[in-house]
């Protein structure tokens, strides 16, 4: 398995770096942003339904290249490691989803819904059957892997921009008052 996962070193290295490029952008875009975005009355901004999941597919794309450039495989530690990417991108999948729906600035539109929850979770579940294949020694399934990750990687630029442009062009409305809890109509 070591030799089959060898020949994908460049791909990953550019990968991550990319990953981990965009990772700290993402982090200047948020702290540049902080004076603009919504006051501490509406903790249902959005920021842990939009931006924070764009950091987090980043980090697990990062966290993948490191696992696939890591000496030494077996079918076992490919498939496990893989795996355990699956897991945490699926996991943090259902928590970004409840997120979305409490989120009181923004209503999101099919849109959001298909970049924001349905392609990352289409990533994740190909990984976690990858995994099982490498797992069983199929190092074919390395194809739909780097495809899983260009795909993460391609989500969460688009959010990235989607989310930035938000907050350029919203960050300083005022809250909606009539959407504060006790207001009238809540």
């Amino acid at each position: 398995m070591s030799e089959a996962v060898a020949g994908w070193d460049t791909f990953y290295v550019i990968i991550g770096s990319s990953a981990a490029a965009l990772t700290g952008l993402m982090f200047v875009v948020i702290s540049l942003t902080a004076d603009v975005r919504f006051t501490a009355i509406d903790r249902n901004n959005g920021l842990d339904a939009y931006a924070t999941p764009t950091v987090m597919h980043f980090c697990l794309v990062l966290l993948l290249a490191a696992v696939l450039t890591s000496p030494k495989h077996t079918p076992i530690t490919v498939g496990a490691g893989i795996g355990g990417v699956a897991a945490i991108g699926l996991g943090y999948m259902v928590a970004v989803m409840l997120r979305m729906r409490r989120v009181h600035a923004y209503q999101p539109v099919a849109e959001d819904w298909i970049w924001h929850t349905i392609l990352p979770l289409v990533a994740y579940l190909s990984l976690a059957v990858s995994a099982f294949f490498l797992w069983s020694g199929g190092d074919n399934s390395l194809y739909c892997v780097a495809a899983d990750a260009l795909l993460l990687l391609y989500v969460g630029i688009h959010n990235a921009r989607d989310t930035a442009t938000w907050m350029a062009v919203h960050g300083r409305d005022p809250p909606d008052q009539s959407k504060e809890p006790g207001a009238p109509g809540t």
